[in-house]
């Protein structure tokens, strides 16, 4: 392992541009769990309402009912609460020192810009912001009442992510569509199942280019026989490894 870690530092040397596509598994040395849903904390069991956390968490569930959702956003805002960057992040955004790296995150935690990257694209959105979903005010973060409601108008307001069933953003996607069109001299996937096309579809255009491709997760995915390089370890492990390998200054 030690000798793939001086390679996959050797091409970061030399890269211009890098993209990190990063998942659940890079917050975990953050404190916030590997879980399914919308940041959930929730795996294969029901809620206590009866549904499902996708059900709770779907666009569906909050234009019917709204308190149900909001009660389950409530709870991953909670569990996101006081929530740092850790070193994996923080060596992510160390490496713009040389190169021009962008971050494509399914996180709805905010730590990578949190970290200090400049080019974020937030795939699935942000808890840090919310809206009024009738008259499009924004809307305070804070408010802890459930559900939250606008004071422009006085209709619910939701967190700017994407609650299942729905669109991903356009504006996200055509950032994405860019970035991609202009080509990358390596791409990392971190933390990641990457069971979403979008996910994966960047990492197997670079295979399918010869571009350098590394995946860092403690458990094998449907990438790991794909990629030049897989990692067999948490981010907040390798990252700052390679970071050290990479950058003079980190020696």
């Amino acid at each position: 392992m030690e000798e793939t870690y001086r390679e996959i530092a050797a091409r970061l040397r030399e890269a211009r541009r890098i993209l990190f596509i990063t998942g659940a598994g890079i917050s975990a040395d953050s404190g916030l769990p590997t879980y399914r849903g919308v940041g959930g904390l929730y795996n294969d069991e029901a809620t206590e309402d009866g549904l499902s956390i996708e059900e709770a968490l779907s666009g569906e569930c909050m234009s019917i009912r709204p308190e149900i959702t909001w009660k389950y956003l409530a709870q991953v805002e909670r569990n996101c609460h006081g929530v740092q960057p850790n070193a994996a992040h923080l060596a992510i955004a160390g490496l713009e020192r040389q190169c021009e790296v962008v971050v494509l995150t399914q996180n709805i935690d905010g730590l990578h810009i949190k970290a200090g990257s400049s080019n974020v694209i937030e795939i699935h959105g942000t808890l840090e912001a919310r809206y009024c979903a009738h008259c499009g005010t924004p809307a305070d973060a804070r408010d802890d009442r459930v559900p939250p409601r606008c004071k422009q108008c006085g209709e619910i307001v939701r967190p700017r992510v994407v609650l299942f069933g729905e669109m991903l953003p356009e504006t996200a996607l055509n950032r994405l569509y860019d970035e991609l069109a202009r080509g990358f001299d390596m791409v990392f996937a971190i933390g990641t199942t990457a069971v979403f096309p979008y996910i994966a579809e960047p990492v197997l255009r670079a295979v399918r280019a010869g571009v350098p491709t590394v995946e860092i997760n403690p458990a094998r995915t449907r990438l790991s026989d794909l990629v030049r390089y897989y990692i067999p370890e948490r981010a907040a492990v390798a990252l700052p490894e390679l970071s050290r390998l990479t950058l003079p200054g980190d020696r």
